[in-house]
């Protein structure tokens, strides 16, 4: 009976994760065809008004297109099911594309802040209407895709979250530098603008980065702490202690889990469902698959007394 509920429990979670995954890719394939259309809406945009910050945030989002086709792919990829070579299924292929993500913004961050130097110094006209209009497109765009991803759970998904979040935050700077530059004619508003987003990009990809080399290094995630499910777990009757503990994630989304313990009990039954309880404990942390192994207290007592009566 206990055997059916664990094959049916895991049959559901599988179900879940699978379900989750196919969710995942249909956010990002929505969040890489606003991105593409509204960066074609931004090149002409920033011609038209002859503004750097939309010319630069065109580029970036450019960029920002690539990195969404590719991840769009790679997430397809990471949907596939386990097989004889890969055990834990493809899962880690979003890592990847959230590498890449982060590698692509930091590189167009540096290349825009050095290109937006010679405006400072040069201030240029821009068309401050036309900027408004853009700008309102691009809140609305981009705030789009942000909430669409923001739904996901994986890796990927949050860092192209944040990405699309980036960007509406510094269309929301270019719609108040185009309303200030409307009213006081001040055209070097633009490019201070500019490097203040770009400043905000970059701060934006060293707090993102700092949890995908987390996962890089099968750090245990931060969200769950691992002392407190360590806590948790002994509390339970007949668990006498935790050791040897793993706790790791795949893609930022899927968890897994690792554990030994010592119990004070030795029938079968009693173990099964002190297992049982321990998989409830970790089923509350967002754990989805784990590997536990207990071990009698009394019956290594009982093994160790018949060893020595033996010798």
């Amino acid at each position: 009976m206990i055997e059916k509920a664990e094959k049916y429990k895991h049959e559901k979670e599988e179900s879940e994760t699978g379900h989750s995954h196919h969710h995942s890719y249909s956010n990002i394939k929505i969040a890489t065809f606003l991105n593409i259309g509204f960066t074609i809406i931004e090149f002409i945009g920033g011609a038209i008004t002859n503004s750097l910050a939309i010319l630069t945030d065109a580029l970036h989002d450019f960029g920002d297109s690539l990195v969404l086709i590719s991840s769009w792919k790679i997430e397809k990829v990471s949907l596939r099911k386990p097989d004889w070579g890969k055990t834990f299924g493809y899962r880690r292929m979003s890592l990847l594309a959230a590498f890449l993500n982060a590698v692509v913004l930091l590189g167009g961050s540096i290349v825009i802040f050095f290109q937006v130097i010679g405006r400072l110094f040069n201030p240029q006209p821009v068309e401050a209407i036309g900027m408004i209009w853009i700008a309102v497109i691009g809140i609305i765009a981009n705030m789009t895709g942000s909430l669409r991803l923001k739904k996901g759970h994986s890796a990927n998904e949050k860092i192209l979250s944040w990405h699309l979040l980036e960007d509406v935050l510094g269309w929301i700077g270019i719609l108040i530098a185009a309303v200030a530059i409307h009213f006081t004619g001040l055209y070097i508003i633009d490019p201070i603008v500019t490097i203040g987003f770009t400043v905000f990009v970059l701060w934006g990809v060293w707090r993102n980065s700092k949890e995908l080399f987390n996962i890089f290094l099968e750090g245990a995630p931060s969200q769950h702490p691992l002392a407190e499910i360590v806590q948790e777990i002994e509390k339970i009757e007949g668990v006498k202690y935790v050791y040897d503990i793993h706790l790791w994630s795949l893609d930022g989304g899927h968890n897994l889990a690792s554990i030994k313990a010592i119990t004070d009990k030795k029938e079968s039954a009693l173990q099964d469902e002190i297992s049982r309880k321990i998989k409830d404990t970790l089923s509350k942390y967002k754990i989805t698959h784990s590997t536990i192994e207990l071990e009698s207290h009394l019956l290594r007592k009982e093994q160790e007394q018949e060893f020595l009566l033996k010798n």
